[in-house]
This record gives structure tokens, C-alpha cells and sequence, in this order.
């Protein structure tokens, strides 16, 4: 057996159905297509959510919310993230380089879960008030940058 012999099982390929070429091969006249109707005329393109005429489902639905175009966005850390590091100064390019953040969309914000053991000093552009309390109680500093 080698490559020159595989073919595909038999009954796996069928011909392409040919419509529309005469009574006799089983597809002429309406070719498929049914009687009368939008989809039995030529360049038909239903567009989606079509429901016939009738007011389609996500038009009579009424609209909710709004997206704030303002927000921020942060990258995330806690402070036990911070202290598995072993570095003394911690920078969002820093945390870039050790992959702990992939993105740092509008900046980095720190998080108060966990404790700290050795005083860090971290440059964020955002802290909860527990992380930042946490880090100054182990004599670090928390610097926020703009």
C-alpha cells in the first residue's frame, strides 16, 4: 500500500445536481425552486432577521443600556501577585515582561488581596484603598501614575 492507491470510499463524492436543463433530467422547469414566491425569482437575498414583511423580532424588542464611551479599562493584580515576584520595584512594563498582565489597556490597577511581607515599592495607575494601605503598612510605597 502506498499514496498512489488511496482514493476516497466509494459513495463518498456525488455528482453535481444540474438544474434547470430540461424535463428530462428530473430538474427542469421550476429547477428546484417551488412555485411562485420571493425565493423562486432570480438575484433573491433574503436579508437577516427577514420574517416575511412582518416587523422582525429585533425591531420590535425594545432597546436597554448604553455603553459608556468613557470607561476605563484596567489590568488587574493582586497584591499576593506582587509579592510571588521577588523584586523590590514593581512597573507596568515590568509586569509586561513576566506576563502577569497580556494588555495594558488603560493602565494597571492593584488589587488588596493577599498580604505583604518585605516593603515593595509599586508604580500603578490605579489602587483600592486596602492595597494601598496593605503597601504602605509594610513600608513600601504605592506611586500612582498618570
Amino acid at each position: 500500500m502506498n499514496l498512489s492507491h488511496i482514493r476516497k470510499p466509494k459513495g463518498a463524492t456525488h455528482p453535481r445536481k444540474r438544474v434547470g436543463r430540461g424535463m428530462g433530467s428530473g430538474h427542469g422547469k421550476t429547477a428546484t425552486r417551488g412555485h411562485k414566491g420571493q425565493r423562486s425569482r432570480s438575484g433573491h437575498r433574503l436579508l437577516r432577521g427577514f420574517e416575511g414583511g412582518q416587523m422582525p423580532l429585533h425591531r420590535r424588542l425594545p432597546k436597554r443600556g448604553f455603553t459608556n464611551i468613557f470607561k476605563k479599562r484596567f489590568a488587574c493584580l493582586n497584591l499576593d501577585q506582587l509579592a510571588s515576584l521577588g523584586v523590590p520595584a514593581v512597573s507596568p512594563q515590568l509586569l509586561l515582561e513576566r506576563r502577569l498582565i497580556r494588555h495594558l489597556y488603560d493602565g494597571v490597577k492593584i488589587l488588596g488581596r493577599g498580604e505583604l511581607s518585605a516593603p515593595l515599592h509599586v508604580a500603578a495607575h490605579a489602587f483600592t484603598a486596602s492595597a494601598k494601605a496593605k503597601i504602605e503598612a509594610a513600608g513600601g510605597k504605592a506611586e500612582v501614575l498618570a
